[in-house]
């Protein structure tokens, strides 16, 4: 169970604020917990002392930052049940979901651990002419600075690892504002922070209210700025960040495409996944499907009969697949998607109905162009079929969004899964499995609406460094 309160951690030391945030159970509606919640002037004193930490972060050894991940790591497997059931409760996530998101973290911290002491430099010829005889150039990587983070609910944990942890292996203070509806594993990991020896002002964590947060983006005090979450609210704080670094991870509308040689017992399996774990509330959820017309009445039936077997309800339950979604408010957002997409035209294969803030699992097949369940990113346990006879016209299929996260290609074709490799407007191409695969020492991120820079450890803390050069002349003689 959660605790009754937590406090929120500004500059390392745990602080009770006067006002709180109720965090409610997700499946009963019930207050879960309470947590602190920061004014401005909490976020205000919280950046200061992150600039007064960046000299002492960055003269940090690497081996000394690395001994703060590797104790992380170590304590998250000691909460590792703890872990877990906070962010069953908090986000109504399965457990099963909710303890795979729990081994992401140890991974993610783990891999930042190692990419600590591996932060090199370069040396560079520099003597292409005559002009440049006898210089010699290096180049080493320093931190960026103080940092804002913001990330989202879907993947508390996880995503606001890959913030925390590349800044404490790239040596950069930060301050995190996780989701305000799902708050509890940000402050988790920000308890197991308080117990290293990291420098005064090295973190805070902050929940707040969206309406309070402007100084993440704003204050020109931060070098750099990762947000995670809606491209609407997203590229709004790009345009307001002013001169800091921007990355942006805003979600896609991930299609999977099922060629006539895919092994279908397979790609059934991968796809009830893809579109379905934690239901559906993925931004690499599988939400558009392409079957070949050789395959695809089989493929339509098999996904139809699996979605119907599965187990939806309290995310507590050991077999429960499918909880409820973060909001009443956004299943009946979904839920209003699915009924203007069978008005348009679509058909209903399977699931359809919303009790509250669940819904089932729902297939649908040839909804037409225009509609938000085609167009727009559903977060929710929906997928739409279609059928296709050309290679190269369902890649143009895949194409037509104004996303392109990634993209799962099921065929035993090398010369086509290169050709989808050259072709599509992706940031992630996964041959023989979902655009939902993703481990966390890979380039993860996205194109067009899809975002900006990459998540992954090695590509984060190249984000959060930026070179400087050393010349040196060797005069002649």
């Amino acid at each position: 169970m959660l605790r009754d309160a937590y406090p929120y951690y500004l500059a390392n030391d745990a602080v009770f604020a006067n006002t709180d945030l109720e965090v409610p159970d997700k499946y009963s509606g019930s207050v879960a917990t309470r947590v602190a919640m920061a004014d401005t002037a909490a976020i205000d004193q919280a950046i200061d002392w992150a600039v007064k930490a960046e000299k002492p972060m960055a003269t940090l050894a690497p081996y000394e930052r690395q001994d703060v991940l590797n104790h992380c790591v170590g304590r998250f497997r000691d909460r590792f049940d703890e872990l877990s059931e906070a962010l069953c409760i908090e986000a109504g996530k399965p457990i099963r979901d909710a303890r795979g998101e729990v081994t992401r973290l140890i991974d993610t911290f783990r891999v930042a651990a190692e990419e600590a002491v591996r932060i090199d430099g370069e040396v560079i010829n520099l003597e292409i002419s005559p002009r440049a005889r006898g210089y010699r150039g290096f180049v080493k990587r320093v931190p960026v600075g103080a940092c804002s983070f913001i990330s989202p609910f879907n993947f508390p944990l996880n995503l606001a690892a890959h913030k925390v942890a590349p800044a404490i292996a790239a040596g950069c203070p930060f301050v995190l504002k996780p989701a305000s509806r799902t708050p509890v594993g940000a402050l988790i990991i920000a308890e197991v922070l308080a117990e290293t020896d990291l420098p005064k002002g090295a973190f805070s964590v902050l929940p707040c209210h969206r309406e309070g947060a402007d100084l993440f983006t704003v204050d020109d005090r931060f070098k750099l700025l990762s947000f995670t979450g809606s491209p609407e609210v997203g590229w709004d704080l790009k345009a307001r960040a002013g001169r800091k670094k921007v990355v942006l991870e805003l979600g896609g509308n991930a299609a999977c495409v099922v060629d006539g040689d895919a092994d279908l017992d397979d790609a059934v399996e991968r796809l009830i996944f893809g579109a379905f774990y934690q239901s559906g509330q993925s931004c690499i959820g599988v939400q558009r499907i392409y079957g070949h017309t050789s395959i695809y009445g089989d493929l339509r039936d098999r996904l139809v009969e699996r979605t119907q077997t599965l187990v939806k309800g309290d995310p507590r339950m050991e077999d429960t697949f499918i909880g409820p979604m973060i909001s009443e408010g956004e299943a009946t957002r979904l839920h209003d998607w699915i009924r203007q997409g069978v008005e348009q035209g679509g058909t209903l294969l399977c699931g359809g109905d919303r009790d509250g803030a669940m819904l089932d699992p729902t297939l649908l097949e040839n909804v037409p162009r225009g509609c938000a369940v085609v167009e727009e990113e559903a977060f929710g346990p929906v997928a739409v079929l279609e059928s296709f006879d050309d290679f190269g016209e369902v890649l143009d299929r895949v194409n037509d969004s104004k996303f392109g996260l990634q993209a799962g290609i099921f065929t035993r074709d090398i010369y086509k899964a290169q050709k989808a490799w050259d072709e599509l407007e992706v940031g992630g191409v996964i041959i023989g499995d979902v655009p939902s695969w993703r481990v966390d020492n890979m380039p993860y991120g996205g194109v067009k609406d899809s975002g900006l820079g990459r998540e992954g450890i090695r590509w984060a803390i190249a984000d959060m460094t930026e070179e400087r050069l050393l010349a040196i002349r060797t005069p002649p003689g």
